[in-house]
């Protein structure tokens, strides 16, 4: 008799996961945090206001900083949606091939919906 190939993990494996996503989510936030705090600091300082047309420098600062931002925003928002999938026991399961996605591709991006085969076939 042939084994059936396992469709969703275990309720221990999502355990796992949400535990590495947490993690993931407070330094994601931690992050986040940071690059505001940067947005702040540059906002309120005599060294942030624009001193003339020929200094992009504060300008490019700013743009890379609030673009950081947006870029851990979306992480955030990435982590987040993967909690959703593991509390409705869906996670980890590729939304093109319908299979589990290898338990060593979501330890190292636990909010990934691809597995490494659809992903190189995109």
């Amino acid at each position: 008799m042939q084994a059936r190939p396992q469709t969703r993990y275990s309720d221990e494996e999502l355990a796992e996961f949400k535990s590495i996503i947490d993690n993931k989510l407070a330094e994601a936030r931690k992050q986040l945090q940071f690059y505001l705090d940067q947005l702040t600091e540059q906002t309120n300082s005599e060294d942030g206001k624009v001193r003339g047309l020929d200094d992009g420098t504060g300008t490019m600062a700013n743009e890379e900083m609030h673009r950081l931002a947006s870029r851990q925003k979306q992480l955030i928002q990435h982590l987040e949606n993967a909690l959703l999938r593991i509390e409705n026991k869906v996670y980890g399961i590729c939304r093109v091939t319908g299979e589990l996605i290898s338990r060593e591709r979501l330890r190292i991006v636990p909010h990934t919906t691809l597995s490494i085969h659809a992903k190189q076939n995109r």
